[in-house]
């Protein structure tokens, strides 16, 4: 099924943009999605020495004596093989090993992103599927375990038994076992909440693929009898006059072949779809008993639509393979943490013990109260366990530390396991330091902006790169795009970089709006005329599309600005701090980076907006960004950096960094924060404890780090952004009272993307903007 939050149907007139985008960035700015990283220093001869001749050696040796110590000195524990032969690769059919090469690059980084796996992906030129078989058995001893994908059936059954059979390691078809865990999972809570029986569930399957026989052979395992399951396939009900005992339909197949669709239905309890689009009739399920169960997994369109059989039948619980409505059936809910268990215990195998406990832990999931963080994410409140919530949403992060732990348990239970887990909170701190938070923050962001786009203004509308986000955007059903700028000059970079699909957004010239600019400067003028500014300087400054933009949402004509890509910093906040303000009278604004790194996520504070704060400034800048970063769903723990550590050095920005936590930590007592401290003491927890026991920050990550001056913190981010090796998102501008974000001088499109879809998110958590502005 989809292991991507996007939809399959695209929106008329988006399908060729998206193609060439997905082009582009397979192109840009290198090759493909994958690339090979050291984990070990080679900066020295001595370090080459070690990696390599003679010191390699040892390594060697060591597994020659004992071949499980290729766990222990060799990345093999952590790494999987994702192998096609490219003969059913997606909806696309057999296009071949070559060209499957993007779905397993992008089934890579999937098993990376979300269970902090290595893959290596091969694609076999070999449809003989005993060579097949003998390739990838020669191919063991590099791997922890395989993870077949996109073989045609009935192949991929005998390919995966012989598998199984001859390795030590464990090997799972996806498209088989992957659909039948996570639709098992969704059996398990759709029979509850049916008020039904396993024992007593008529099924009717529709499609006898890969997928299709896992997971009936899935469910018989759940408790379904196999008298009361029919298959269908597109030849039209299977029956075992037909078929050979070896056939993989044969335990599915009724004893006549008169049976059509329609008797089958009658009274059923189930109908799984895994077959196409459109084959099932709203009347057809009519004809089902009450509280009809109904999985149209087909992709992308699934066998009846869900809007359909709504109409059909009110009571029916439905579940479809499609991100824009519930109960997605979804494999990326299951195999990056079903190998990271197995993985994680050194298992010799996948078994059904280990897939059961994979279901069951993910139906028990969706029992559970739904974190505020997944009810942000996908904009929905009140996600309850029901027919609307059977199973857990893609973006879960409990996903890792629940699904992982009972497969590894059950690994170690059922004695697949070679490796014991001793400490399972533990196991559960290294599960999340694998992967990080990362890329999960700025996904969950997309995903919430998608439930609830804003209406964006976007000041600098005359730069292509602005203009290509605001297309993005827009397609992707973030935001309403609002375009400031010369009009003439906007739509010719419209149509020289066919950027169609905003051509009817709304275009604003401030210089051609003299009655808006009379309106808004007249705001201006009521905030700034004790400031220097007279009635006429307010209208002029009106036709620069930085005051324009802000005063746009501090009216309430646009929900969100963002601006800052062609335009130093100071020139495009000074506009907005005049027109907007902050939060309050007199408080503090500051800027905030995240910084997601292969170590984790770190969020710097201040980056862009405070020259030498005081200590109160300091202190306003902590509560700031500890607020800011709860908003990432993220606990802050926060280090005052210095050049000092807790006294050790007397110096003017030391003694302020000190004062400055001592009366944050009186002030916000439900902050985890201590300093001053260095940076590479914050962060190194061994170095801390062992130095500086009684701080607060033993025992906890260090995640949040304030920075004494601007010169700090902006030189630290942008080292960092430039140098590479690091995603930068920000920087974040904090302590506003509107939503506005300012971007960093020369910002990529990714980079705006992202910030907008920020400025949208911030918006929705915001009530709609008035006219008593106290800024």
């Amino acid at each position: 099924m989809d292991e991507t939050e996007h939809n399959d149907t695209p929106e008329q007139g988006q399908e060729r943009d998206l193609g060439a985008e997905a082009l582009l960035y397979h192109e840009h700015p290198v090759s493909g999605k994958l690339e090979i990283h050291p984990t070990k220093p080679l900066t020295s001869q001595y370090d080459l020495s070690l990696a390599y001749s003679p010191g390699v050696a040892e390594p060697c040796r060591a597994i020659a004596k004992n071949p499980a110590d290729a766990y222990r000195y060799t990345a093999r524990g952590n790494l999987v093989a994702v192998i096609t032969n490219g003969t059913a690769v997606l909806g696309l059919g057999d296009i071949g090993p070559v060209a499957a090469k993007p779905v397993m690059e992008g089934k890579a980084v999937l098993f990376k992103q979300f269970g902090g796996i290595d893959v290596f992906d091969l694609e076999l030129d070999c449809n003989d599927p005993d060579k097949f078989v003998e390739i990838v058995k020669a191919l063991e001893p590099t791997f922890g375990g395989i993870n077949l994908e996109d073989i045609r059936a009935p192949e991929c059954f005998y390919i995966e038994r012989r598998l199984r059979e001859e390795c030590a390691i464990p090997v799972m078809h996806d498209d088989q076992h992957g659909t039948a865990i996570i639709a098992g999972a969704a059996l398990l809570n759709a029979v509850e909440v049916a008020g039904k029986r396993m024992e007593d569930l008529r099924v009717v399957a529709l499609g006898a693929g890969a997928a299709g026989i896992a997971c009936l052979g899935f469910f018989l395992t759940l408790g379904v009898r196999s008298e009361n399951i029919i298959l269908f396939d597109k030849d039209g009900v299977v029956c075992r006059d037909n078929l050979s005992p070896e056939d993989a339909r044969f335990p599915f197949a009724v004893g006549r072949n008169d049976l059509g669709l329609d008797e089958a239905l009658a009274g059923a309890d189930m109908l799984l779809g895994l077959s196409a689009g459109g084959i099932v009739a709203p009347e057809q399920l009519r004809l089902m008993a009450a509280n009809p169960i109904v999985f149209a997994l087909a992709n992308p369109d699934p066998e009846i639509s869900r809007e359909l059989a709504l109409a059909a039948r009110p009571d029916v619980i439905m579940a479809t393979g499609r991100s824009d409505g519930p109960n997605q059936v979804n494999n990326v809910l299951g195999f990056p943490y079903i190998f990271r268990g197995a993985l994680d215990v050194v298992a010799d195998t996948i078994n059904e013990e280990m897939k059961l406990a994979a279901a069951h832990a993910i139906a028990g999931m969706a029992r559970e109260p739904v974190p505020d963080s997944v009810q942000r994410a996908y904009f929905q409140h009140g996600i309850e366990f029901g027919r609307d919530y059977l199973i857990p949403k893609p973006l879960d992060p409990r996903l890792l530390t629940t699904v992982a732990p009972a497969v590894a348990r059950a690994a170690m239970e059922s004695g697949a396991a070679h490796a014991a887990i001793e400490d399972w909170r533990v196991y559960e701190s290294e599960l999340l330091a694998r992967v990080g938070i990362g890329q999960k923050l700025i996904t969950a962001i997309l995903s919430q902006a998608r439930r609830d786009p804003k209406r964006v203004v976007f000041a600098e509308a005359d730069s292509y790169n602005v203009l290509k986000a605001a297309q993005l955007v827009r397609d992707q059903g973030i935001a309403e795009p609002c375009l400031l700028g010369s009009e003439a000059r906007i739509l010719d970079l419209i149509e020289e970089h066919d950027l169609k699909g905003i051509a009817d957004c709304t275009i604003i010239d401030p210089r051609e709006e003299p009655e808006l600019c009379e309106q808004y400067g007249e705001l201006l003028y009521e905030l700034r005329h004790r400031k220097g500014v007279t009635r006429y300087d307010a209208v002029k400054l009106m036709t620069d599309r930085n005051y324009f933009a802000a005063a746009m949402v501090e009216f309430g004509d646009a929900d969100a600005m963002i601006s800052g890509a062609t335009k130093e910093y100071p020139k495009v906040i000074r506009p907005v701090l005049h027109v907007i303000g902050p939060e309050r009278p007199g408080a503090r604004v500051a800027t905030m980076d995240v910084i997601t790194s292969r170590r984790g996520t770190y969020f710097f504070a201040d980056t862009a907006v405070n020259l030498n704060p005081s200590v109160e400034d300091l202190v306003e800048i902590i509560g700031l960004t500890a607020s800011t970063v709860k908003l990432f769903d993220t606990e802050p723990v926060v280090a005052m950096l210095s050049y000092s550590n807790f006294g050790s050095v007397q110096g003017e920005e030391a003694l302020r960094a000190r004062e400055a936590v001592a009366i944050a930590q009186e002030r916000y007592p439900e902050i985890i924060i201590d300093g001053e401290v260095q940076a590479n003491v914050a962060l190194d927890q061994e170095l801390l404890a062992e130095n500086y026991p009684f701080s607060r920050l033993v025992g906890h990550k260090v995640n949040t780090l304030v920075f004494p001056n601007l010169g700090a913190g902006n030189i630290a981010y942008k080292l960092l952004d430039s140098i590479g090796g690091c995603e930068v998102l920000g920087p974040v501008l904090m302590g506003m009272n509107r939503p506005v974000q300012i971007l960093q001088l020369g910002s990529s499109v990714r980079e705006i993307f992202n910030m907008v879809a920020l400025c949208v998110v911030e918006a929705g958590r915001r009530e709609p903007p008035g006219h008593d502005s106290e800024s």
